[in-house]
């Protein structure tokens, strides 16, 4: 017993030793999109920041162990405070960091829905999990409904509301002279999409949303999307078709009265995109039939 019991505690003395050596490993990239706004990349959403004369507008800020790492990102490219910080939407990975954001003089900004998800505990079924409450200083303080602009560092920033997308909550934010569109995580560049539908994303909001992306860019276009790596607009139309032709897939599954189990099962379904490598990421194939499933049976 004794034994065991120090083998336990070894055990979580090293799992305890990784975690923290992943944390101080995890750097902040940095990539200039235009010569005011700049993409920065570390653990969690990708993070999005305007530079010039009014100050930094920032889109998202991971988690909250990475803000000294982030902050002093944005400091080796202006001294400017950050004044503005916009969520995407309420996960973690995405608003972790708002806290700390916000004792540093940034205003946070984010759909009402996203505060109202702050607020409260979040229960994810899927998992099995809680996410408590935020405390105050991490919410929102100014929320819109549909959309915002802002005019900031001599720029149009425009900001919409996607419905029933990734969370009920999105935002996309398109900089309207640097021609640069951040998608929060209503696009996954080059891989299936996470659709939360316990906070209210669903399969066809989430091809909307996409769709109403592509009403607003043009081809030059950069996309910063939610998690991996710049994208185009011929990169973002591909991802509707891949997106479009799956929902037709499951559809007539449903129609033909299939059950959730087997379209889960039906690889046919996904194949196609699955040898293409959207599913060896976060999200496989599998996970995104049965999401799809779920969505659109309810129609």
């Amino acid at each position: 017993m004794k034994f065991l019991n120090i083998l336990t505690s070894f055990i979580l003395l090293l799992t305890v030793t990784v975690g923290f050596a992943q944390k101080k490993e995890v750097q902040i990239k940095v990539t200039k999109v235009t010569d005011h706004v700049y993409m920065l990349v570390g653990q969690g959403g990708n993070i999005a920041i305007s530079v010039g004369n009014d100050g930094v507008f920032m889109i998202d800020d991971q988690f909250a162990h990475l803000t000294p790492k982030i902050l002093n990102a944005i400091q080796s490219i202006t001294d400017q405070p950050v004044e503005f910080l916009i969520n995407t939407h309420w996960h973690g990975d995405h608003t972790g960091g708002n806290e700390n954001m916000q004792k540093e003089g940034a205003v946070i900004v984010a759909h009402e829905n996203v505060r109202k998800r702050m607020s409260m505990d979040q229960f994810n079924k899927k998992r099995k999990t809680t996410k408590k409450a935020s405390p105050k200083e991490a919410l929102p303080v100014i929320t819109f409904s549909k959309d915002v602009s802002f005019f900031f560092n001599d720029e149009s920033i425009f900001i919409f509301h996607v419905h029933e997308a990734h969370t009920d909550g999105d935002a996309m934010v398109y900089f309207t002279e640097s021609n640069v569109l951040h998608t929060g995580d209503a696009y996954f560049q080059g891989k299936y999409p996470y659709i939360d539908l316990d906070s209210g994303g669903s399969a066809q909001g989430y091809i909307a949303a996409i769709k109403k992306a592509l009403l607003v860019i043009n081809d030059d276009t950069k996309i910063i999307p939610g998690h991996r790596n710049m994208s185009t607009k011929a990169e973002l139309k591909a991802y509707l078709q891949m997106l479009e032709s799956i929902e037709e897939k499951v559809m007539t599954e449903i129609k033909a009265g299939k059950t959730e189990a087997q379209v889960t099962k039906d690889t046919s379904i996904t194949k196609k995109y699955d040898d293409l490598g959207y599913g060896d990421w976060f999200i496989s194939g599998e996970v995104l039939r049965k999401t799809f499933y779920q969505s659109l049976q309810k129609l």
